[in-house]
């Protein structure tokens, strides 16, 4: 199977996909929000070009395992995704994706300068990895 992840940001939202098989994580695109509506046909059309099977979206939570801010938008984020796209969606929680993300840049000497285009991208490739890792029966779609 093959599966799309989203990291949802009010600003910049990145996307990977995984292989055919469901086995690898990629880091796909940086998508920046001008309008909710050229957003989503932007996110839309990427999913139609991808053509997964389901679609993993992060689920940020405070360290203390409980909702935020950003929790709540990433959930209306989903609703709104669930009413344009016909596909099973996932949430996948994130714990520091986009630190850990900022990490592995550093590491593969990525300059200062590209990071930030790929930043997102690579934080939803992690949330992507950390779905894939997870055995199938606690696997729930939203």
């Amino acid at each position: 199977m093959k599966y799309l992840a989203i990291d949802y940001g009010q600003k910049r939202t990145g996307v990977a996909v995984t292989d055919d098989g469901g086995r690898m994580a990629f880091p796909r695109a940086t998508l920046v929000m001008k309008t909710r509506d050229a957003f989503f046909a932007e996110l839309l059309a990427l999913v139609d070009r991808e053509r997964p099977h389901a679609i993993v979206v992060g689920l940020p939570l405070s360290l203390n395992n409980e909702e935020t801010l950003t929790t709540r938008q990433v959930r209306n984020f989903t609703a709104r995704l669930k009413r344009r796209c016909a596909l099973p969606i996932y949430y996948m929680e994130e714990a520091l994706s986009s630190n850990e993300a900022e990490e592995r840049l550093r590491e593969a000497v990525v300059p200062v300068s590209k990071r930030k285009h790929i930043l997102d991208q690579q934080a939803a490739a992690l949330i992507l990895e950390s779905f894939l890792r997870l055995p199938e029966e606690k696997r729930q779609p939203v």
